[in-house]
């Protein structure tokens, strides 16, 4: 019987001490993959602290260059026969993350699991470890809520709010949090993001709906769905997902976006970052803030506002991210 797309299987290598702790967070080397696989490190031998093992957890059997891949993590282990075995039928994403270290980025608390206590002066949201990316453990997570807080502090007001490939909804509801009379909108091309963004929205007390306040909910690739073209134009998108995809989806978020809102973009690399402004730039968009969380940065641009009377606008005036004092065109 042949292997199922949605097998899982499991890579195992020895590795040393210091490159376990090289292997925190986002790997670079995974960035252009469009479903990588989840490391986990462990000790080896309580007698010999230098002894480690990274395991690496793939939905699918890996190829030969995958495996490759993961072998050039761990120059300790080169020579080494990697052992690749095939896992029994669960949910290994979930045990994977389970027990990950909460993260606090700007005002937020994020946890995954209620033994996490929350400190004094933080918005908590519980996102448990699941099937969807965006568990608030990623640098790219964790830069676009430091993002958030910060627009926020600088006085920005927003009114229509989306979060483009919003993974788990993490992202949706901090930035509700911080806008709680704004509208929002929250798609996903996977469906069982939706379905983990909708649990969550319960699980964080996030009301969904189509009014203001609430949290409207689609399934789409990029914004391709009418309820979500319709609910524009909006005047802050978020969009944490890979460079590639950004960069194809220049004109279509560009497009939702109002003259004068605020795009915020998370999920490329450093190297990357020139070549994504370039296909913002050409949309008319500007770099206006820039956060780098290691080698994953976090933008944010601002749409070049339209001159003349026929500019289309949704909101009253002043409503549409601008922050007064802080420039303008």
């Amino acid at each position: 019987m042949s292997d199922s797309p949605r097998d899982s299987w499991k890579l195992s290598l020895p590795c040393t001490r210091a490159e376990a702790e090289a292997l925190e967070g986002d790997i670079a080397a995974f960035a252009l993959l469009d479903s990588p696989p989840v490391l986990m490190t462990s000790e080896a031998s309580s007698d010999d602290g230098d002894a480690w093992q990274l395991d690496a957890y793939f939905e699918g059997r890996p190829n030969a260059a995958l495996v490759r891949l993961v072998q050039t993590l761990v120059p300790s282990a080169r020579g080494r026969k990697p052992v690749l075995e095939k896992l029994p039928q669960a949910d290994w994403v979930t045990m994977s993350q389970q027990g990950l270290e909460p993260v606090t980025a700007g005002r937020f608390f994020v946890r995954n699991s209620n033994a996490d206590a929350v400190p004094s002066g933080y918005k908590d949201f519980l996102i448990g470890a699941g099937l969807a990316f965006g568990t608030g453990q990623h640098e790219t997570t964790a830069g676009c809520l430091a993002m958030l807080d910060r627009t926020r502090r600088l006085g920005h007001r927003f009114g229509n709010i989306a979060d483009i490939g919003t993974g788990t909804g993490l992202l949706a509801f901090a930035a509700l949090h911080l806008w709680p009379r704004a509208y929002g909108t929250a798609s996903d091309i996977d469906p069982v993001s939706v379905e983990v963004t909708a649990d969550n929205a319960d699980k964080n007390g996030v009301p969904l709906g189509i009014a203001p306040g609430r949290l409207a909910l689609f399934t789409a690739a990029g914004v391709d769905h009418p309820g979500i073209v319709t609910r524009g134009p909006y005047d802050l998108v978020i969009a944490n997902i890979l460079a590639g995809p950004l960069i194809e989806l220049a004109p279509s978020l560009s497009g939702v976006l109002e003259e004068g809102g605020t795009l915020i973009l998370a999920g490329l690399l450093d190297t990357q970052a020139a070549r994504v402004l370039a296909a913002y730039r050409a949309q008319g968009l500007r770099l206006a803030d820039r956060i780098d969380n290691g080698a994953w940065p976090t933008l944010r641009l601002r749409k070049r506002p339209a001159i003349g009377w026929h500019r289309p606008r949704r909101w009253p005036h002043g409503r549409n991210g601008e922050a007064p004092g802080y420039g303008s065109w």
